[in-house]
């Protein structure tokens, strides 16, 4: 795929425009982003996903718009995964709620400027190495069985990453919030508040996302420019979903079996095509092996299939279960957070930052 550079440029300015769009709008006037915002603005954020793959489609192609779809799709289901996490990080440093949006944008801003480094290194090796496939994939069926396990990122508790608990080291920080200030000064001394170390927080927990589903996207397409653009438009939508879901999110019993079946098959996919293009020379004698690798249409399927199947069984399993708790049976009471706010009610005032180590 011949991606010319004013086409880089015009997509990232692009991008970067939404973006700010998107921050004066809803920060101007800082409030609780209601269920209704966040439905128009999702919708908002798919409409403008669609019509990049439309363009894709009118100026590369079907098989071009058929790998920036599949991967668009692939990175906003494991985004899912992310929405846990955030909603763990805000309860345990009580993030206002009428802050909680742009807190958001700042990390997943962050978290985009570090995920294109990795697209960067990644699209590289690929291009050197074809037996990179045979790490990816590897890895990628190993998460698989991992997620199959344990499930989504559900845990209760939330413990600093290296980077933030660095961050927290190295600079003066404030024991309480001063509205949406990142910097404040104090008594002539310049502080951070807990405002900034939570936008570190959220933008490096979604960078450790990227370590699985950056090998995902490249089992689709080899292309970086879709790989950047399905990441960013994923991205983009990502806060929008996380005010959308809140509490839904319980409801998705069977979304990491779901995400762990599309896992293993991009896995598979990634070997495949790696004994497509073998070129280790202790295997098959270093030339490829002539194996069936699925196209991006059986691919798409495999992807929009799964996750029909588990959204609606997910969905008929929480309506039997509340149906069998309303005819008397305890229901199990879940302590995690079940919302956007979880215990983050805390006033715009500055209330204590609750940290857990």
């Amino acid at each position: 795929m011949l991606v010319p550079a004013w086409a880089w440029f015009v997509t990232i300015g692009g991008l970067i425009a939404l973006m700010a769009i998107d921050l004066f709008i809803v920060d101007r006037h800082p409030h609780e982003v209601t269920v209704g915002e966040a439905g128009r603005w999702v919708a908002f954020y798919i409409g403008c996903a669609a019509a990049f793959g439309g363009a894709v489609w009118a100026f590369a192609g079907g098989t071009y718009a058929g790998e920036f779809f599949a991967g668009y799709i692939t990175e906003y289901s494991l985004s899912v995964d992310n929405l846990f996490i955030f909603l763990i990080i805000m309860s345990a440093f009580k993030v206002p709620r009428i802050h909680q949006h742009k807190v958001l944008l700042i990390g997943i801003l962050l978290a985009l400027v570090m995920r294109g480094l990795f697209i960067a290194v990644g699209a590289v090796a690929i291009a050197k190495y074809s037996w990179v496939f045979y790490l990816f994939g590897a890895f990628l069926i190993y998460t698989a069985w991992n997620l199959s396990r344990q499930g989504l990122g559900e845990e209760e508790g939330y413990e600093e990453n290296g980077l933030t608990r660095f961050a927290r080291r190295i600079l003066p920080v404030t024991d309480t919030y001063h509205g949406a200030s990142s910097f404040v000064r104090v008594d002539g001394k310049r502080f951070v508040t807990p405002m900034f170390i939570v936008m570190v927080a959220i933008g490096t927990a979604d960078l450790l996302f990227a370590v699985d589903s950056i090998p995902a996207i490249f089992g689709l397409t080899k292309e970086p420019f879709l790989v950047f653009s399905a990441n960013a438009f994923a991205l983009m939508g990502l806060r929008q979903l996380y005010f959308l879901l809140g509490g839904l999110l319980r409801k998705l019993v069977y979304l990491s079996a779901g995400l762990a079946v599309i896992l293993a098959f991009i896995g598979v996919k990634l070997v495949l095509e790696a004994l497509h293009e073998n070129s280790l020379p202790f295997l098959n004698g270093g030339e490829p092996i002539g194996v069936w690798v699925p196209d991006i249409l059986v691919s798409l399927s495999v992807i929009v299939g799964v996750l029909a199947i588990t959204t609606v069984a997910s969905l008929l399993k929480s309506k039997r279960d509340a149906a069998r708790s309303a005819g008397g049976e305890p229901a199990v009471e879940s302590t995690a957070p079940d919302s956007p706010s979880g215990d983050s009610a805390a006033n715009d005032s500055g209330t204590p930052v609750e940290h857990r180590h």
